[in-house]
């Protein structure tokens, strides 16, 4: 199937956040187009989005814990970020807050933030997604800053983060890098914050040096996982999560990106799509951790998945593979 082929395919698809996200994201559509400023709005009437925001309570919060997965606030606001939801909707305000709340408590700092061996030991993904998300969806205010500004004060000599306790340990988490990394780019990029843009290239080198997903020392594969296409991620990593968030940090044409790209370009299927090769959810109705309200397309080895197969094509256009 001819590339245009897939591509009209995704711009028939039912799901709003997928023609936008090639509207926008591989056509080039300006995002204050009209037609895409309606797109937005087809997005945030969209069932899928409606599904996501349905256990919200009367004043707009979620009942559980912010980092519940999958249904959390911050979760939730993560993937209305990564959908294209229009941004200034302050009935997301309520969410914003409960996830600020919790990273702001004087019990997650006393419980989750530790300074082993000099190095603070945080799962920053947790302030990359809320610093993304208030960004992403236009809900900032000037605890976004100080999320940017902490996640700078923790960054390892190496460039990234880690919540390892091993007083050994010295070597920055993929996981736990990938997501900073994106935020503190968007707050250099929306912001002009120079600390932002510092910290988010020496944290492009952790990827970066080592191919997206080699060993340094011996050039083997890290994890398996790293090379399996997913969507959503969440917090974990997989080599189109990196090179996405390299694509939109301006690096995707760095040489040291050539060895992910090779690996995801051979994954394309006959139909020119991409499959999602596994995944990190689970529907279903019993309450579980992993638990999500939304099908994002399921797993296939012959069919692809709307959402893997769009942000794999903007990855493949701004890394200038396909036209």
């Amino acid at each position: 199937m001819a590339a245009h082929d897939i591509l009209n395919r995704l711009l028939s698809s039912s799901e709003p956040s997928v023609r936008f996200k090639v509207q926008t994201r591989v056509l080039g559509k300006a995002l204050d187009s009209p037609e895409i400023v309606e797109l937005r709005e087809q997005i945030r009437n969209s069932s899928r989005v409606k599904r996501l925001l349905s256990e919200r309570d009367k004043p707009g919060r979620i009942p559980t814990n912010p980092y519940s997965k999958w249904r959390g606030a911050h979760w939730v606001l993560a993937d209305l970020a990564d959908l294209g939801y229009p941004p200034g909707d302050e009935t997301l305000t309520p969410l914003r807050d409960q996830v600020y709340e919790w990273l702001f408590s004087k019990r997650h700092e006393t419980e989750h933030l530790k300074v082993i061996a000099g190095k603070v030991r945080r799962c920053a993904s947790q302030e990359g997604n809320a610093l993304y998300s208030s960004l992403a969806l236009g809900l900032m205010d000037d605890r976004t800053d100080e999320l940017a500004a902490r996640l700078t004060k923790w960054q390892w000599p190496d460039g990234g983060w880690n919540c390892d306790k091993d007083p050994n340990a010295s070597n920055s988490s993929f996981m736990e890098s990938l997501i900073p990394l994106r935020a503190l780019s968007l707050h250099a990029k929306l912001k002009g914050t120079a600390s932002s843009e510092a910290a988010a290239k020496r944290a492009s080198e952790i990827f970066l040096k080592r191919s997206m997903y080699r060993r340094q020392r011996d050039g083997r594969i890290m994890n398996k996982n790293f090379t399996l296409l997913h969507y959503p991620c969440y917090w974990h990593y997989d080599i189109l999560f990196g090179l996405k968030v390299m694509a939109k940090a301006g690096l995707i044409r760095d040489d040291r990106c050539e060895p992910a790209l090779n690996l995801l370009t051979s994954k394309r299927l006959p139909d020119g799509g991409f499959p999602a090769e596994a995944k990190y959810y689970h529907v279903t109705d019993r309450s579980r951790s992993g638990f999500s309200l939304v099908d994002w397309g399921g797993v296939s080895k012959r069919h692809y998945n709307e959402f893997v197969t769009a942000d794999a094509l903007f990855v493949l256009k701004e890394a200038g593979r396909i036209g």
